[in-house]
């Protein structure tokens, strides 16, 4: 980060200064973190309230916090009506420090691996910050663009929502050079009641974005297809609408990678993906595309996705006493579990067995949502499916009705784990997916010990 004047925050944020006119050389919301010469940001949640570890933050380091209430501390203090507000204000203000390309992303499914591929590619011509874990909310997004500082090229920002205006207060602090929104999917529906209204937020993006700039868009998505705008450029990817800038064709997956040409104007380019799924597809054609927008050559964007490899939790390939687990726990879908599914379908192996979590947020829709689950459970044709959750037993009724005979259900994760490791032999595929909250990797956890 680079050095900052209190007076100069206090102005951006239409903030009072009261105390020492000092320098700071970093920002933070947790006094675990603070380092020397730093701003503590009180912020105020419902179960939390850190004005009361100003004097604890001080005594880590900090040279002042910024508070909207009065604290006790014996270091400067920036007075402001909302802190939550006012960092996002001081981050759009030390945004605009650095001209430099930044890609902002959204979508409701494949945002996360979407933004790991566009960072693979654009290090390729610039050295880029991307955003880490899960800071993409109002929180998150400030404390990545601090990060920025002189040695930085280009940023990868990601973007979350739960409600509509969340994109917009984020988009003005990242004020992206060019956008991308993966997909309309259903999450979050349970607060936004529509795709309509979820379609609204996502494209909340262009709010923060220079009238004449691109928006990348999945082209197939039935909800983004129809976007039109007269102030900003979009570009479509996908695979199979024929109104597309960028196009997938002669896709192959075998096992563990999927190999496919890219089509745009009368160019093609070969790319060779190590990871399967046509989601993968999807999120490698907006790496592509976002890359050549940048000038990097089709050669190396190629190269770049080849070399990609899944973050966290995310389609994580494991092979252990001749069995491949497929770990996806970091979130779910019912787009993301369908995708799952025929992920598992491509590996080569004697028996597929889906091991799925609760869906969470998805309001009055979750039950259709579960049952449709259950229902391409069996369509596919997995050979076992398990389910763990509440919501979760819908899809398990509904793809035992649709003529899955091994389907079991279970509300402890333990039970879960001692029942798949009594069935489990060599050479079979599992793969788990579910909604972050479920913690399924407990359960993979128990599954790896188990079999030690």
């Amino acid at each position: 980060m680079q050095k900052m004047l209190l007076s100069e925050i206090a102005k951006a944020v239409s903030g009072t200064l009261k105390g020492e006119d000092k320098e700071i050389s970093s920002i933070s919301t947790d006094t675990r973190t603070i380092e020397e010469n730093s701003m503590f940001v009180c912020i105020k949640g419902e179960n939390f309230n850190a004005h009361l570890f100003a004097e604890k933050a001080y005594e880590n380091g900090a040279v002042c916090v910024m508070a909207e209430e009065g604290v006790e501390c014996s270091c400067s203090v920036i007075y402001v009506s909302s802190t939550r507000q006012a960092q996002l204000d001081l981050a759009r203000f030390y945004r605009e420090k650095f001209s430099i390309p930044v890609v902002g992303i959204t979508g409701s499914v494949g945002k996360t691996t979407t933004k790991e591929m566009i960072s693979c590619v654009m290090e390729e011509k610039y050295k880029t910050l991307k955003t880490e874990g899960n800071f993409n909310n109002d929180i998150g997004v400030p404390r990545m663009i601090f990060r920025l500082d002189e040695s930085y090229t280009g940023a990868v920002l990601e973007m979350g929502m739960s409600n509509l205006g969340e994109i917009s207060l984020l988009t003005k602090a990242v004020k992206p050079t060019c956008g991308v929104i993966s997909n309309i999917g259903v999450s979050h529906i349970e607060n936004l009641g529509s795709r309509e209204n979820i379609l609204k937020a996502k494209l909340e993006i262009l709010e923060g974005m220079e009238k004449g700039s691109t928006l990348f868009i999945n082209g197939d998505n039935d909800m983004l297809s129809g976007v039109e705008s007269n102030d900003f450029n979009i570009v479509r990817y996908g695979i199979e609408n024929e109104n597309l800038d960028y196009k997938a064709i002669n896709i192959f997956q075998d096992n563990e990678k999927t190999e496919f040409d890219i089509v745009w104007e009368q160019n093609s380019q070969h790319v060779i993906l190590p990871t399967i799924g046509l989601h993968n597809v999807y999120n490698a054609l907006a790496a592509f595309s976002v890359g050549l927008h940048h000038g990097i050559s089709p050669e190396n964007c190629a190269e770049a996705l080849e070399g990609y490899v899944p973050s966290g939790m995310r389609q994580k390939i494991v092979r252990k006493n001749g069995i491949v687990f497929i770990e996806d726990c970091y979130n779910a879908s019912p787009d993301s579990q369908k995708a799952s599914m025929n992920a598992l379908m491509l590996i080569d192996g004697k028996r597929h067995i889906a091991v799925i979590g609760d869906m969470l947020e998805l309001g009055t829709y979750s039950e259709k949502a579960h049952r449709d689950v259950g229902e391409y459970a069996a369509e596919k044709k997995v050979d076992f499916l398990f389910t763990y959750g509440k919501q979760s037993e819908f899809s398990a009724d509904s793809a035992k009705t649709a003529g899955l005979e091994n389907v079991f259900s279970f509300d402890e994760k333990q039970k879960l784990a001692q029942k798949l490791l009594a069935i489990l032999r060599e050479g079979d595929v599992v793969s788990f997916k579910a909604s972050r909250g479920m913690k399924l990797e407990e359960v993979i956890r128990n599954i790896y010990e188990g079999m030690n």
